[in-house]
């Protein structure tokens, strides 16, 4: 049985993986300490406790980058002559999975905050012999948990997008639920302090929409790379331009009468088939050639082609499958 050539990424790009997994590991030390301190503070706050499940669930998706970005190294074989690449999107949906329980988590919990009418009380600790405020401390906190998030996810994005990783996008997004809901708990702590019970709830819901819809998006989107959709771009789920590329390099052949193609992602790379008809004068005349001329044309265009099979047929369909 012939496998798939291992491949993963472009030598170019290896620099640029590395770096997303060590911002990964820097990600997972930050939120542990950071899930620590919460607990230690949280007291009775809302929004405390919804910052530290959020902080405990938004360690998934570095975890399953770092244990797919080892698997999908391994080489292709006969049980799995594909190789692996379908790793990075299986860890594209449980990041995707992670991001919406958060948010639904967050709409639930305040939402029942605000139906009881809950109101959290906030207490004094006393340190090196005088008494402090404990709401000043879980701020300190939040304040933790807001810029090293910020700046973790905005390094992230322009990585994700070079390599083509969804799950890390997916991350990025998760790092700004982080800070958005650090953000929101330090309003709705200082919120408790000038005795608006109500804030610290509200803020969490206001949150939890956002994160919610990014959750919900990233889920369908993750759901869909599995059952082979047409590709996608990383941030905005729209068609990937490639398509039309590899559309208009069929197009410009002048021995191709007909042609259809369709391509689906496995992880970070692509794999597609296509189906040309060619002209009659030029059936017999060198088409094997063409075809693998055709093919190498097409493979080309990126590193994200890693493989593309063209088939000769005599009639191409109006609905895209050969005949």
């Amino acid at each position: 049985m012939k496998t798939l050539e291992k491949f993963e990424y472009p030598p170019e790009l290896l620099p640029v993986f590395k770096k997303a997994k060590k911002l990964e590991w820097m990600t997972i030390v930050y939120l542990i300490i950071t899930s620590l301190l919460v607990f230690v503070t949280m007291g009775s706050s809302q929004a405390m406790k919804t910052a530290w499940f959020e902080d405990i669930l938004s360690l998934t998706p570095a975890i399953s980058f770092l244990i797919a970005s080892r698997l999908v190294q391994k080489e292709p074989n006969k049980e799995f002559p594909y190789g692996y690449h379908k790793v990075a999107s299986i860890a594209y949906l449980v990041s995707a999975v992670a991001l919406f329980v958060v948010g639904g988590f967050l709409l639930v919990d305040s939402a029942m905050t605000l139906i009881k009418q809950e109101h959290p009380t906030i207490g004094i600790v006393v340190i090196f012999g005088r008494e402090v405020w404990l709401g000043y401390m879980m701020m300190l906190v939040m304040f933790w948990g807001t810029v090293p998030s910020f700046i973790l996810g905005k390094m992230k994005l322009p990585l994700a997008k070079a390599l083509h990783e969804k799950n890390l996008y997916t991350d990025a997004q998760m790092n700004k639920a982080d800070w958005m809901t650090a953000a929101a708990a330090i309003g709705g702590i200082w919120g408790i302090g000038m005795g608006w019970w109500w804030a610290d709830a509200t803020a969490a819901l206001i949150i939890s929409l956002d994160i919610l819809k990014d959750g919900f998006t990233n889920l369908k989107q993750a759901v869909y790379d599995l059952i082979d959709q047409t590709p996608k771009k990383v941030d905005d789920q729209e068609d990937d331009p490639l398509l039309k590329d590899v559309h208009n390099i069929f197009e410009k052949q002048p021995w191709v009468e007909d042609f259809t193609f369709r391509m689906r992602e496995e992880g970070h790379i692509y794999l597609g088939e296509g189906f040309v008809k060619a002209h009659h004068s030029q059936e017999e005349e060198n088409l094997p050639l063409r075809i693998q001329q055709l093919k190498k044309e097409v493979e080309d265009l990126s590193w994200r082609i890693h493989e593309f099979v063209i088939t000769p047929v005599l009639k191409v369909n109006k609905e895209g499958e050969e005949e």
